[in-house]
């Protein structure tokens, strides 16, 4: 028997500042909430079109809604002196840093028609960057209680190269995964990120781990192969 896959628009918004990529998948998100809603009321069978965007960030830091203010280690000045701008937000976890070279990844699905899980959906997005990663000959892995992708090292510090935030409402997704392929690392430094303080962790990029700069549209291009994989749905691109 036929399963009917999801439905997906592929979305690039380019380079874009988080204020307003974070209102668009907002209204994007109560879009689909309104058609769950609907489609509930009037016993519709109207598809969902969900989205898979795809963007870049101007620099700057985000504070999840379980994280410290003190994980910022710049003040109002130094912001300024570095030109990176600070938001709190309503996505899980702690502080991050958003900036151009970085893919972040905004899925906004209706996991009614995936699966109503938010450990599978996490999980779901480490997969997607760990198939990604696998391409360039690169063995990721998850480290337990610790969201995101890592490599490992029983030599020297594990290093992050993707985190992971997401908020659900109604089970609609939005925020997402932000990989670190030709990041400037050295924003990093300016944060505890993600609220960890462990001496053995670290922050790291495709570049760095390949000692290369990547093309920035071929690498998006394989984690679009891996999404599609890891979530089995039939893509849009128009």
């Amino acid at each position: 028997m036929n399963v009917k896959r999801p439905l997906v628009k592929f979305v690039d918004w380019g380079l874009i500042s988080y204020v307003e990529a974070r209102e668009r998948q907002f209204e994007i998100q109560q879009e689909l909430i309104k058609l769950k809603r609907e489609n509930r009321e009037a016993s519709l069978k109207k598809e969902a079109i969900h989205r898979l965007i795809f963007c870049q960030h101007k620099p700057v830091y985000t504070l999840g809604k379980s994280g410290s203010e003190s994980h910022l280690l710049l003040n109002n000045k130094g912001l300024s002196e570095h030109e990176v701008e600070f938001y709190h937000t309503n996505r899980g976890g702690d502080i991050t840093y958003h900036g151009p070279g970085q893919l972040v990844v905004y899925p906004i699905f209706d996991l009614d028609y995936f699966k109503n899980d938010l450990h599978w959906y996490i999980r779901s997005l480490e997969e997607v960057i760990i198939q990604t990663l696998d391409v360039y000959n690169i063995k990721a892995e998850r480290i337990k209680d610790f969201t995101g992708v890592w490599l490992k090292s029983p030599k020297t510090s594990n290093k992050k190269i993707c985190a992971i935030g997401v908020h659900l409402s109604r089970w609609v997704s939005m925020h997402g995964l932000a990989f670190n392929i030709n990041t400037d690392i050295n924003y990093f430094k300016y944060i505890v990120p993600c609220g960890i303080n462990d001496q053995d962790k670290e922050v790291t990029s495709l570049e760095n781990e390949l000692k290369l700069k990547q093309e920035f549209e071929q690498v998006s291009k394989e984690v679009l192969i891996a999404f599609q994989k890891v979530f089995n749905f039939e893509l849009i691109n128009n």
